[in-house]
């Protein structure tokens, strides 16, 4: 079995200026792009974490509580909260900077289901996660939580 990682050892955060590709003809950022975003911040942090192949097999709902212009810049980051078998349950934090004013507002946060591939496509285990506090050990239980009534759907 592999040997069991700190949640710190894989968190990861990735930022980016919203350029105007990013956007509509009015300014703000396509929901696409962030959820894109979303994504490989997750493959990210659960690739760190596992050193496998990745994929993504869920992910919970995102509310976009402020938008998003051009010439903010994204801060999004990932971290692991549960790990199953193959599987691993990633928290995702997206905030946005206004660069210029130098504030930044919480857009929203996701929890993506991300699971190891071996070689020949199949799940395959995953390190364990070592928790250094209680709250780390708090989102691994909500995170079970979350994938008990995912699972019973």
């Amino acid at each position: 079995m592999k040997k069991a990682k700190s949640i710190s050892e894989s968190e990861t955060t990735l930022s980016e200026v919203m350029m105007p590709i990013h956007a509509n003809h009015y300014g703000s950022v396509h929901g696409g792009t962030i959820l894109k975003l979303v994504d490989e911040a997750a493959f990210v942090a659960a690739t760190k974490h596992a050193r496998k192949n990745i994929v993504m097999a869920s992910i919970d709902h995102l509310v976009f509580k402020h938008p998003v212009n051009i010439g903010d810049m994204l801060n999004i980051r990932a971290r692991l909260c549960y790990v199953g078998r193959s599987s691993m349950d990633i928290e995702v934090e997206v905030e946005a900077e206004k660069l210029k004013e130098g504030k930044a507002l919480k857009i929203g946060s996701a929890h993506l289901t991300m699971v190891a591939l071996d070689e020949r496509g199949r799940p395959t285990t995953v390190p364990k996660i070592i928790f250094k506090t209680a709250e780390e050990r708090l989102r691994s239980a909500k995170a079970l939580a979350r994938r008990k009534k995912r699972l019973s759907r």
